[in-house]
């Protein structure tokens, strides 16, 4: 018969002892395992740049805000969780009434997904927000209604399809409206006069011997020329004409509201400060001129073509005239 020492029966615990053993060992497991999941989902959820929410429709409480909602905000999120309104202090003035409107609208749609709105942080920076939202389908009828949505910070793209547009729409050189897009907007004002019947003028402006400044001072000192003749044109037009540059030296602007007599006197307040400009270039100073051929919509057969073929034939007019002068068509 073998005899059991108190050692020996130590090393073997009873069935129920191990058992118990095993059970806490496995859930001790479990809870390191949903830790790390926690942990995991925690690092997910801080390093996406989107704040997920969770909104009760009922008592305009907010249930849910994830942690990037601090970084992207800029403010505490406590406030949020304690007072709705937080967020609507942090939406841009003018966006309010729309991030609210679109909002509501998930009541009857069940989801929108189209909503792009800027806020304010906390230190004043505008940010965009593409902050899609949907009614919670688990909710249990007692809950009343939840509304979950994913609010992503858009601004890098924002400013980048404002770069792009940009580029699309502006002579690089002057920065004023390229060919394309002065005739785009000059198509729209043109359709708009003729539909409420009021007046417009269009205006052509050649710099009188461009080439010759070119062979004579350089290109560089040409393009410094067409950037001052630009910055002239912005400065004496006044709010709501067009200008823009439409070829090498020449350059168009449009009069909405306005007839050719009122836009000649425009045209002649362009033409005294373009006279006072002064240029330089290796200790030889010289000055540049324009020519100008002002019309207007004359009979409802008019079309925006046979207003720029119009307005330049009386600014080569002005050109055979002597240059420097304001020729009407």
């Amino acid at each position: 018969m073998v005899k059991h020492t108190p050692s020996s029966m130590s090393q073997h615990p009873p069935p129920e002892a191990a058992q118990t053993l095993l059970a806490l060992m496995h859930a001790q497991g479990e809870v390191a395992r949903l830790s790390e999941r926690e942990q995991l989902f925690s690092a997910l959820l801080d390093s996406v740049n989107a704040v997920l929410w969770a909104f009760d429709w009922e008592s305009r409480k907010v249930l849910y805000v994830s942690p990037a909602y601090e970084r992207i905000f800029g403010r505490p999120a406590s406030l949020l969780l304690a007072d709705y309104n937080e967020w609507r202090s942090s939406v841009y003035p003018d966006d309010l009434e729309y991030a609210e409107r679109s909002l509501a609208e998930v009541l009857v749609k069940g989801a929108v997904e189209d909503r792009e709105y800027r806020i304010m942080t906390a230190d004043g920076q505008l940010r965009w927000l593409s902050d899609k939202c949907y009614i919670n389908q688990q909710t249990d009828g007692d809950q009343g209604v939840i509304v979950v949505g994913i609010a992503e910070d858009i601004t890098e793209n924002k400013q980048l399809q404002g770069e792009l547009q940009r580029l699309a729409t502006t002579d690089v050189l002057t920065q004023s409206s390229n060919r394309r897009h002065f005739f785009d907007c000059a198509r729209g004002a043109f359709e708009k006069a003729r539909q409420d019947g009021t007046a417009l003028a269009f205006l052509l402006l050649d710099i009188d011997d461009f080439k010759q400044i070119n062979d004579t001072y350089g290109h560089p000192t040409g393009d410094h020329v067409l950037l001052r003749i630009a910055d002239s044109g912005k400065t004496v037009l006044r709010r709501g004409d067009l200008f823009g540059r439409i070829g090498g030296e020449e350059f168009a602007a449009m009069f909405p509201d306005c007839t050719p007599e009122m836009a000649q006197h425009v045209a002649e307040r362009l033409q005294r400060e373009i006279q006072r400009l002064s240029f330089s270039h290796d200790d030889q100073t010289f000055g540049v001129t324009v020519s100008q051929g002002l019309t207007g919509i004359v009979d409802s057969d008019e079309t925006l073509d046979s207003l720029f073929a119009r307005a330049d034939a009386a600014m080569y007019q002005a050109k055979r005239q002597g240059k420097n002068q304001i020729v009407l068509g």
